[in-house]
């Protein structure tokens, strides 16, 4: 995992976490890794990961099951999307439009290469 300067490490963390759930790598009611495990996969701290798996908790994203270890949610993609969404339209988008803004750069533009986006992400992977 490359980490950036911009956000803490356990947020960065916990980004990486959630996309893992949106993938369905980490499905609802599923095990994820143990504390130790993660930390060792990702080569940081223990007390960082446990600092990662605590914000998760508290959003309601993952739960302990006391002497079994974390799990996903039920509800935990969704809730995600909604923290994300609410992230992006607060914080992402308004410096997006300032570079659109700047850039000189169309919505139709900003359309056709969105729906190309989405075209390939849509291709079955060989």
């Amino acid at each position: 995992m490359n980490f950036k300067d911009k956000d803490a490490i356990y947020l960065q963390i916990a980004d990486y976490m959630s996309e893992h759930i949106l993938l369905g790598k980490w499905k609802p009611d599923e095990k994820i890794p143990s504390v130790r495990e993660l930390a060792g996969d990702i080569q940081v701290n223990p007390n960082t990961v446990m600092r990662t798996y605590e914000h998760l908790q508290n959003q309601d994203i993952i739960f302990n099951r006391r002497g079994l270890g974390h799990y996903v949610a039920l509800d935990a993609i969704e809730k995600i999307k909604s923290i994300r969404k609410e992230r992006f339209l607060q914080q992402e988008l308004p410096d997006f439009f300032r570079s659109l803004y700047l850039l000189d750069i169309s919505f139709d533009e900003m359309q056709k290469r969105y729906e190309a986006y989405r075209s390939k992400v849509n291709q079955p992977k060989p």
